[in-house]
């Protein structure tokens, strides 16, 4: 009874505010503060306060609260530790390493055929995009 008896005062006080406004010749100030003065009457007609109120005077509420702030700190608390180790991070990595076939990046061995390197003196004028010559290089330095 007291929180929509607040609510009601400042629901006036805010619509007073709004007509001295309006007489001032601020009508979209005076609107907006009219809107915002509605606010709490609107929560008093849902239900909202009310509710609010039996919730924040409840210890069976508190306690629901103190349960789900706990349970929070359990899960941020694993989540430090196992960062900390390494843990199920680390685990899906190495799981992920060994799903790609060590030998997938290996040469084909048999009968396939190279490509037959360009000379390193390739000339100025040429095309960019077909110079691979340094990247042949690093290739075959290491042994790809």
């Amino acid at each position: 009874m007291i929180a929509e008896t607040v609510c009601s005062a400042v629901s006036a006080a805010g619509l007073g505010i709004a007509v001295v406004t309006a007489y001032r010749k601020r009508f979209l100030a005076a609107v907006r503060l009219a809107a915002y003065s509605l606010v709490p009457v609107g929560l008093v007609m849902t239900g909202v306060v009310g509710w609010l109120a039996d919730t924040a005077l409840s210890p069976i509420a508190w306690a629901g609260f103190g349960v789900l702030g706990a349970a929070w700190l359990l899960l941020a608390g694993t989540r430090v530790v196992e960062r900390r180790r390494g843990g199920a991070g680390a685990e899906r990595k190495a799981a992920g390493r060994d799903a790609v076939a060590p030998a997938a990046s290996a040469p084909p061995l048999g009968g396939a055929a190279r490509p037959a390197a360009r000379p390193s003196s390739a000339p100025r004028g040429a095309d960019p995009a077909e110079d691979f010559s340094d990247i042949e290089a690093i290739l075959k330095k290491h042994g790809i």
